[in-house]
C-alpha cells in the first residue's frame, strides 16, 4: 500500500485502499473486500485534534451507512493509526503520586497518604517576603505533601517529552475536589473544589545536561476539615500535546501507622507483600460493599481459607493484601448452626471512617484514624467485636448515608431467626439494634418457620424492604416475600409474592406481572435485592430479574436467560446496571429499558480483547480471574487478576460498555458497487446527532464552590520553581481555604467575597509589586499576584448536563435537547381535517422519580428545514414534599431520567475521550435547602437606616469596627442578607422571621445563655412577669402568639429592659453610661413559606447608653452629698487660738456626719413627691447629656464618620436620597397582619 515518503502519515483525503483479504472471506461468506476512499466523500470530512507524535484518523460518522473505513470486522487488519481516533489520543496520560514536603524533586519518591495535619514548615519563607502584598504578622502553615504531575506517552521518551512541552508552555492543571461527610450535625456541608496551575520543578538528581534534565510539575495537596475523600481531575493547559483529562483519587487512609524506625504500617493487620496465585485462581467474584460518595479506603475478602481482605485508598489504581490481625475464633452452638469452621472473610463493608468483616458467625468493626473528621477518642486500636451473642449469617451495605449518619445490616440466624440488626455509625460511634422491636416477621405473618435472606434500607424515609423466605405452618411448602418494614411506626406489611415459577414471556421483552401469565417449569429462587433512592426503582434477583417502581407493579425482564443465577448487582445510581452470575458472565442494563445485554463473554468483547492484545496490552492475559466490579463516575470498572509468564498482578480496567454494544450490535451488507464490493453497516439509531443546549450555568444547581490559586511568579528565566516558591504556594494555598472556613461571621462584609479581607489593604498597591516584578526586584525573588487567588463565580456549562441538580422551593431548571433525524423521521398527521402540523417520529420521555414531588415539562418544536426537532425540558419543583431544614441538611433524593424512545443500546458518539452513549440521560435531584446559602446580618444597610430614620448616630466611645454599638432609646432597624456562597449573590432577605434575644451580659466576659423560660420572658408578648427586653408595634405574632414575626418592612424595635430583665438597672463601668451585649437569634422557621431553607443566625448585639433604674440613681446621688459634706468637714482648719484635742475633734465630726444625715433626710421627705415627678426627663436629659459629649469628644472614632476607612458602601449607600426613597416606599407598604 502507497503511504507516501518513509515518515509521513497516509493522506485520507487521496487515499485508495484495495484490500484482498482472503481470511474474512470464509468468515463473512462473501468476496474479498475492497476499501475506497474518495476526497469529496463527507464520510471523511470529520477530523478532531490529534497529539504532535501522531497523524490524524477519521471520526466515524453517525449517518445511517456506515461504510468500511469504520468496519468492526477489518479493523485488525487496517494499520492501528488508521484505525479510530480515540487509540491515538489515550497513547498519552497522566501520571499523578503524592510527595513528602521536604523530598519534593526527588524523581523516586512516593508514599502513602495518612498524615492529616497541617504543618508549619513555610513561616520561615514568609518572613522573607517584607516587600510582598501579604501580610507578614498572618500565620501560613504548608501541608504534608505535594502533588506530583507527570505524564508518559506509548512508545515515546518521557523525559524529553515532559521537557519539550514545557518549553512550549505547558502548565498541568490540577482540580481537587473536597467531598463533604456524612455527618453534617458537626462539619458543614458544601461542594468545595480549588483549582490549582502546577508549577514546573528541576529533579535534584545530577545528570549532564547544562539546564535540564529530568523534571515535574507540582502543586500542594490541599487538606480540608471534615473531607477524607477527594478527587484529582488533571487536564492540560491546551498548549503541548494533547493529553485527555484524568481522575486520580487521593485518599486518607486512617488505617496507617508509623513504627519507631518511620515504616509505614498497617494497623488492622500484616500487609502481606507477596501475591501468591492461590489467592485468587479459581476464586469466585464477589461484591464491593461501601458508602457511595463518602468511603476512602475500600475492603474486600473472599479470599478462601484466609483472613486477608485487599485494601486500597486509590479506587483499586494501588492495593495491599492484609493479613486482619482477630481472634478468628469460632463459636458454635445449638441457637448458631454452624456445619464448620473457616478462616474466609466473607462479609466486608466500608463507611467513611469504620470498616465491618463477618467471618463465621462473628461481626468485627475497626475505626480509622481520622482526625479530621472524628475525636481521637472514637479511633481504634484492634478490632472490636459486635453482636456477641449473635448468630450473624450476613452483611448487607447500605448505600446511601442519611441523618448525618451511616447504616449496615446485619442478618441473623437461630435463635432470632426473623430478626435484623441495624448499625448506625456517625462520627465513628457504631450501635446495633434489633429490628422488629415487639415480635419476629415470622410471627407477624402467621407463618411456621421465615428467614430473611436480605434486607434493604431507604435511609431517608426509615423503611426496610425485607426478602424473607416462609414456609407453610400445613404444608411446609416454601414461597418467598417482598415485605415493608417502618422503623418509626413498627409496621410490617408485605408487598410482593412470588410465584412458584418463572413465567413464560412468550417472546417478549418484558412482561408485567399481574397474576394472570403463563409459567415456565423452572423454579423463581430469589437471592437478593437493590433499591435506587435516586429514582425509586427496585430490582428483585435470583434466576432472575424483576424491577418495580412503585413496589406494587413487578416487570419481568425477559432477555436475562432463566437458567442463569445473578450472584450480584452493580448500580452507578446514574441509570446503569452491571449484572455478574455463578458463570462470572457479565451483563448490563439500562436503567428505565427492557433490553438486557450480555457484556462478557460476547462477540464485542473478544473482538475488544483481540485490539488490546495487538496494543501489546498489560492489562488482558490468557490466564485472568476476576475478583470484582464497580462503577465510578457512571464507568464500569473491572478488578481482575492476571498471570503473565508465571507472574500474576491485580489489574484496574476499564470495560467499556459502548464499544462492546457497538461491535455486537451491528448488522453489516455487502454491496457491488463499480468493480468493487462494499461492506457496509447499518445504523439501528433513531437520530444521527444528539446536542444539549440552552443548559444554564452549572454552580447555581451543582452547589460546586472553587476556588483558583497559581504559584507565585519566579524571577528565574527558566520559569522553574525553587523550593522556597514551592513553599509560599502551599502557604497561599493553606491560607486561601482558611479564608473560606472562616467566611462564616454573622456580620456581612460590605464585599461579598471570601478574599477580601486578605487583600483589600493591598489592592491599591498592585501596580507597585507589579513594578518591583517587572525589575525583577520582588522580595524574596517571587511575584504574588493578588488576582491568583480568588473564587471563581460564573463556570460556564461544558455541554452536559450536571452531576447532581440541587432544588429549593418552587425552583426550575430548563434546558433543550436538539435531535437530528436519522432517515424518515416525519409524516403528516393522519386526520386531514386537522391543522397542518408535521409530526415527528421522534420522541422522548422523562421520568422523575417522585412524581409527587416533582413536575417535567416538555415542550416540542419540529425544525422541518433542518430535519430535526428540539424539546425544551423543564424541571420543577412542586412546594410539597419538604418542609424546612437547615442549609444541605436532610435532603430529599430524587431523580430526572430522560430517554429518547429506540436508542437504548444503539446509539453512541464518538468524543476526544473515547466513545459516549446517547440518548439516555440521568440527573440525580436533591430538595431542599441548598449548600451554601446563609443568612447574615446586614450591618452596613443597618447602620445607613438607623441613621436616617433617628437622625443621628451615637457609636459607642471605645468602638469596634467589627460589632458597631447602637443607642439604648433609639428605635432600631435590623436588616438581613440571604447570602449565596456558591454564586457570590448576595440580596436583601424580604421573607418573614421571629427575633429573640437568647444570651446577654454587661460585658463579653460576663454573658450567659437563657433560658427557655427565661427566653419566653424576655421575649414573648405575652409575658406578665415585667421582664420584656424589647417590643415592636408589629401586631403580627406566630401561631400561638407566643412571639412577634418581623420582616424587612416591620416597625422598629424599641428596647424596654424591663425591672425584671436582666438589662435592667445595669452598673456603669466607668463615667459612661452602661453597656450590654445582647445575643440575638433569628430564625424563618415555620413562619417563612417562600423557601426550604431554615435560615438561623445568632449574632451579638451591642447596646450602650441604658438608664438607671431610679433607686440607683437616687443612691447615687445620696452618696455623691454625704461625700461632699464629709469632704468640707475634713477641710475645716483649726484656729491657733483654740486648738481642740482629738476627742472633741472626733466628737464634732460624729455630729457632722449625723446632723448631716438627719437634713438629707429631711429634705428628701419633703421633696420627694417633686423629685418622683421630674426624675424622668431628668435621668434622659443626663443621658443624652454624656452620650452628646461622648459623641463630640470621641467623633473621630465613630463609625458614621469613619465609615469610609473602615468599609465601602454601594451606591445607593452613598446617596442619601435613595436610602430615603426606600425608607418611604418601604413604609408606605401596608404591613401584614395575622
Amino acid at each position: 500500500m502507497e503511504t507516501g515518503g518513509a515518515c509521513e502519515p497516509p493522506d485520507w483525503r487521496t487515499l485508495d485502499v484495495e484490500l484482498v483479504l482472503d481470511p474474512w472471506k470464509r468468515l463473512l461468506g462473501e468476496e474479498p473486500v475492497v476499501v475506497q476512499g474518495q476526497a469529496e466523500d463527507r464520510r471523511f470530512s470529520s477530523y478532531i485534534a490529534r497529539p504532535a507524535m501522531a497523524p490524524a484518523s477519521p471520526v466515524w460518522s453517525t449517518a445511517g451507512i456506515l461504510w468500511a473505513p469504520g468496519a468492526l470486522l477489518l479493523v485488525i487488519l487496517v494499520p492501528w493509526r488508521l484505525w479510530a481516533a480515540e487509540e491515538d489520543i489515550q497513547m498519552c496520560t497522566w501520571q499523578v503520586v503524592l510527595n513528602r514536603f521536604h523530598r519534593v524533586g526527588v524523581a523516586t519518591s512516593t508514599v502513602r497518604f495518612y498524615e492529616q495535619e497541617p504543618e508549619d514548615t513555610v513561616g520561615s519563607v514568609f518572613s522573607r517576603l517584607t516587600d510582598s502584598p501579604i501580610d507578614p504578622n498572618e500565620e501560613y502553615l504548608g501541608f504534608p505533601y505535594y502533588l506530583k504531575v507527570n505524564f508518559s506517552c506509548v512508545g515515546m521518551p518521557s523525559e524529553r517529552l515532559v521537557r519539550r512541552s514545557h518549553l512550549m508552555g505547558m502548565k498541568p492543571l490540577v482540580l481537587v475536589t473536597f467531598y463533604f461527610p456524612v455527618n453534617f450535625y458537626h462539619w458543614k456541608i458544601e461542594q468545595l473544589q480549588i483549582q490549582m496551575e502546577a508549577a514546573p520543578f528541576r529533579n535534584k538528581e545530577t545528570c549532564l545536561a547544562s539546564e535540564v534534565c529530568g523534571m515535574s510539575w507540582y502543586t500542594p495537596m490541599p487538606l480540608k476539615n471534615g473531607s477524607v475523600v477527594m478527587r484529582v481531575d488533571v487536564s492540560s493547559n491546551g498548549l503541548g500535546p494533547f493529553i485527555p483529562p484524568k481522575s486520580f483519587y487521593m485518599n486518607i487512609n486512617g488505617f496507617l501507622k508509623t513504627d519507631e524506625k518511620k515504616n509505614i504500617q498497617f494497623t488492622i493487620g500484616d500487609e502481606i507483600f507477596s501475591i501468591t496465585p492461590r489467592y485468587f485462581e479459581n476464586v469466585s467474584s464477589r461484591p464491593l460493599r461501601y458508602t457511595l460518595d463518602h468511603t476512602p479506603v475500600l475492603i474486600l475478602g473472599g479470599i478462601p481459607n484466609e483472613k486477608t481482605i485487599l485494601i486500597t485508598d486509590t479506587y483499586f489504581q494501588d492495593v495491599s493484601l492484609v493479613e486482619l490481625s482477630i481472634d478468628s475464633c469460632w463459636v458454635g452452638s445449638h441457637y448458631c448452626p454452624q456445619t464448620g469452621f473457616s478462616a474466609t472473610i466473607q462479609d466486608a463493608v466500608s463507611t467513611e471512617t469504620t470498616l465491618f468483616i463477618r467471618q463465621n458467625q462473628l461481626v468485627y468493626y475497626f475505626t480509622g484514624a481520622y482526625t479530621t473528621v472524628l475525636d481521637k477518642s472514637h479511633i481504634s486500636r484492634s478490632w472490636v467485636r459486635v453482636l456477641a451473642n449473635e448468630c450473624i449469617k450476613k452483611l448487607c451495605p447500605v448505600h446511601f448515608d442519611s441523618n448525618g449518619t451511616e447504616y449496615v445490616i446485619a442478618l441473623t440466624m437461630g435463635k432470632h431467626e426473623g430478626y435484623v440488626h441495624l448499625g448506625t455509625v456517625r462520627a465513628g460511634e457504631v450501635a446495633f439494634q434489633m429490628f422488629p422491636k415487639q415480635w419476629s416477621v415470622c410471627e407477624k405473618t402467621n407463618v411456621a418457620k421465615c428467614s430473611i435472606i436480605w434486607a434493604a434500607l431507604i435511609s431517608g424515609e426509615f423503611i426496610m424492604r425485607l426478602l424473607v423466605e416462609n414456609m407453610e405452618q400445613s404444608s411446609r411448602k416454601k414461597y418467598f416475600t417482598v415485605t415493608s418494614y417502618n422503623i418509626i411506626t413498627d409496621e410490617l406489611e408485605v408487598l410482593y409474592t412470588f410465584p412458584e415459577f418463572i413465567p413464560d414471556a412468550h417472546g417478549l421483552e418484558f412482561l408485567m406481572m399481574l397474576g394472570m401469565e403463563t409459567y415456565t417449569d423452572m423454579p423463581m429462587i430469589p437471592r437478593g435485592m437493590l433499591f435506587n433512592t435516586h429514582n425509586n426503582l427496585l430490582f428483585l434477583w435470583g434466576n432472575f430479574l424483576l424491577q418495580s417502581y412503585n413496589n406494587e407493579n413487578f416487570i419481568y425482564l425477559a432477555d436475562f436467560p432463566k437458567e442463569l443465577y445473578i450472584k450480584f448487582l452493580v448500580n452507578s445510581f446514574q441509570g446503569d446496571l452491571a449484572i455478574v452470575t455463578d458463570t462470572e458472565e457479565v451483563w448490563y442494563l439500562q436503567e428505565g429499558s427492557y433490553s438486557v445485554y450480555r457484556l462478557l463473554p460476547s462477540r464485542g468483547w473478544d473482538i475488544y480483547v483481540s485490539l488490546q492484545n495487538m496494543h501489546h496490552s498489560s492489562l488482558f492475559a490468557p490466564e485472568e480471574t476476576m475478583i470484582t466490579m464497580f462503577y465510578d463516575r457512571g464507568k464500569l470498572y473491572q478488578i481482575a487478576y492476571i498471570k503473565i509468564q508465571d507472574k500474576g498482578q491485580v489489574v484496574k480496567r476499564l470495560i467499556p460498555v459502548e464499544k462492546l454494544l457497538m461491535y455486537q450490535q451491528t448488522d453489516h451488507q455487502v454491496q457491488r458497487q463499480g468493480g468493487y464490493l462494499k461492506l457496509s453497516f447499518i445504523d439501528f439509531c433513531p437520530f444521527s446527532v444528539m446536542r444539549l443546549q440552552d443548559i444554564p450555568n452549572p454552580q447555581a444547581y451543582t452547589r460546586e464552590e472553587r476556588y483558583l490559586a497559581r504559584p507565585p511568579h519566579v524571577m528565574e528565566q527558566s520559569g522553574f520553581h525553587s523550593e522556597n516558591s514551592l513553599a509560599v504556594y502551599q502557604g497561599l494555598v493553606y491560607y486561601l481555604l482558611w479564608l473560606h472556613s472562616k467566611y462564616d461571621k454573622p456580620y456581612a462584609d460590605p464585599e461579598h467575597d471570601p478574599t477580601w479581607r486578605w487583600w483589600k489593604n493591598k489592592k491599591q498597591d498592585a501596580d507597585y509589586y507589579f513594578y518591583l516584578a517587572s525589575n525583577w526586584r520582588s522580595a524574596g525573588g517571587m511575584h504574588i499576584d493578588m488576582e491568583s487567588y480568588e473564587k471563581i463565580y460564573d463556570l460556564k456549562p461544558d455541554h452536559k448536563l450536571p452531576e447532581r441538580i440541587f432544588l429549593d422551593k418552587g425552583t426550575t431548571y430548563s434546558f433543550s435537547i436538539f435531535l437530528a433525524a436519522q432517515g424518515d423521521s416525519f409524516r403528516m398527521p393522519d386526520d386531514l381535517d386537522a391543522a397542518f402540523q408535521v409530526q415527528s417520529k421522534l420522541a422522548i420521555g422523562v421520568v422523575v422519580g417522585d412524581p409527587l414531588c416533582l413536575v417535567a415539562v416538555v415542550q416540542q418544536k419540529v425544525l422541518v428545514n433542518r430535519k430535526s426537532v428540539q424539546f425544551l425540558i423543564t424541571l420543577e419543583d412542586k412546594k410539597v414534599c419538604y418542609d424546612q431544614g437547615i442549609s444541605g441538611h436532610h435532603l430529599m433524593k430524587t431523580s430526572m431520567m430522560i430517554k429518547v424512545l429506540g436508542s437504548s443500546g444503539y446509539c453512541f458518539h464518538k468524543t476526544n475521550q473515547g466513545l459516549a452513549m446517547q440518548g439516555s440521560l440521568m440527573v440525580p435531584v436533591f430538595i431542599g435547602c441548598p449548600p451554601g446559602k446563609r443568612l447574615a446580618f446586614d450591618i452596613t444597610y443597618t447602620l445607613e437606616y438607623n441613621h436616617q430614620q433617628n437622625k443621628h448616630y451615637f457609636d459607642c466611645v471605645y468602638s469596634d469596627p467589627e460589632m458597631p454599638c447602637f443607642l439604648f432609646r433609639d428605635i432600631f432597624y435590623p436588616f438581613f442578607l440571604i447570602q449565596d456562597l456558591v454564586t457570590g449573590d448576595s440580596g436583601s432577605f424580604n421573607g418573614s422571621y421571629v427575633l429573640k434575644v437568647v444570651g446577654g451580659g454587661p460585658s463579653m466576659d460576663l454573658v450567659r445563655d437563657y433560658s427557655e423560660e427565661e427566653i419566653y420572658n424576655y421575649n414573648s408578648p405575652l409575658d406578665k412577669t415585667k421582664s420584656l427586653i424589647w417590643k415592636t408595634k408589629t401586631e403580627r405574632t406566630t401561631s400561638d402568639k407566643a412571639f412577634h414575626v418581623l420582616s424587612h418592612n416591620s416597625w422598629g424595635i424599641e428596647w424596654l429592659c424591663l425591672e425584671n430583665s436582666p438589662c435592667h438597672d445595669t452598673m456603669p463601668q466607668s463615667i459612661f453610661p452602661p453597656e450590654f451585649y445582647f445575643k440575638v437569634l433569628v430564625s424563618n422557621r415555620d413562619v417563612d413559606s417562600s423557601t426550604y431553607c431554615d435560615y438561623q443566625l445568632t449574632f451579638w448585639l451591642h447596646i450602650h447608653g441604658l438608664p438607671l433604674s431610679n433607686k440607683r440613681a437616687i443612691f447615687i446621688v445620696m452618696v455623691s452629698e454625704v461625700q461632699g459634706i464629709l469632704s468640707w468637714v475634713w477641710q475645716v482648719p483649726p484656729t491657733p487660738d483654740c486648738v481642740p484635742s482629738p476627742a472633741v475633734w472626733c466628737l464634732q465630726v460624729s455630729a457632722s456626719c449625723f446632723m448631716g444625715m438627719v437634713m438629707i433626710y429631711i429634705a428628701f421627705c419633703l421633696l420627694w413627691p417633686y423629685i418622683a415627678n421630674a426624675w424622668s426627663s431628668l435621668r434622659w436629659k443626663i443621658n443624652n447629656l454624656m452620650a452628646a459629649e461622648s459623641y463630640y469628644t470621641y467623633a473621630t472614632s465613630t463609625a458614621i464618620f469613619s465609615m469610609g476607612s473602615q468599609m465601602s458602601f454601594p451606591e445607593s449607600y452613598r446617596d442619601p436620597s435613595k436610602i430615603a426613597s426606600k425608607v418611604f416606599q418601604e413604609k408606605e407598604e401596608p404591613e401584614p397582619v395575622e
